[in-house]
């Protein structure tokens, strides 16, 4: 039960500095990114998960990511009851984690309460964004699986290789969709902006699961003892 614990409290962290970054410090007049700018969103993410990986890692492994924990499970590396309960424990993390931004931004004088940090894309622009969140997320999977296996991984530096590639894919994919590449994180947003933010929310959990899966098999083949 602990890891599981683990899993929500660090995808709430996540998705509160994370999302918290775009809603506080870099929304100006309605524009994500006019803040602190895209980079400074990016850093808030990627920071989140090198903090994480060090704080819960050795309790969980420190997937905070449906996406990833569909990798692992694919790749062998977990039971099918410990990635879905992985997957569950995730999403309520998110949802507190959106809860607490809610409560913030509903209290105070920035924004009003539906600038929750949630996901979308531009109309006619689906393809686009399916394409950006399954490669994306392909790569990110990747390099988890690849840091963090046994034999070939980078041990104690995982957590900040990790990180650090999901400042990059930040940096590239806000534009395009504000980036997910973790289906909690879409999920938790979504719920309390609903309109378009919960309509596209499909994109935002099918997405990274298909590119976590192709990571999961070409991972596989090129580490594979056979």
């Amino acid at each position: 039960m602990k890891k599981y614990i683990a899993e929500m409290v660090g995808t709430m962290v996540l998705v509160l500095m994370g999302c918290g970054s775009a809603v506080f410090a870099g929304s100006v007049a309605g524009t994500v990114g006019a803040g602190v700018g895209t980079l400074g969103v990016a850093l808030a993410f990627g920071l989140a998960v090198v903090a994480m990986a060090y704080t819960i890692g050795g309790i969980s492994g420190c997937h905070i990511n449906p996406a990833i924990t569909l990798g692992v499970y694919l790749s062998g590396r977990m039971s099918g009851k410990d990635a879905g309960m992985y997957m569950l424990f995730q999403v309520v993390g998110a949802i507190i984690g959106s809860a607490i931004l809610f409560l913030l931004v509903s209290t105070g004088a920035h924004g009003g309460p539906t600038e929750t940090g949630s996901n979308s894309y531009q109309d006619g622009m689906m393809v686009q964004a399916f394409i950006a969140e399954a490669v994306f997320t392909f790569i990110f999977v990747l390099v988890v699986l690849g840091t963090t296996d046994e034999k070939r991984g980078a041990g104690q530096l995982a957590g900040l290789a990790i990180g650090l590639s999901l400042v990059l894919i930040h940096i590239v994919c806000i534009p395009i969709t504000g980036t997910s590449v973790n289906p909690a994180r879409s999920i938790g947003p979504a719920l309390f902006d609903g309109g378009v933010a919960l309509s596209q929310l499909w994109l935002f959990i099918v997405a990274p699961f298909v590119g976590a899966a192709l990571s999961a098999l070409v991972w596989k083949g090129i580490a594979g003892e056979k």
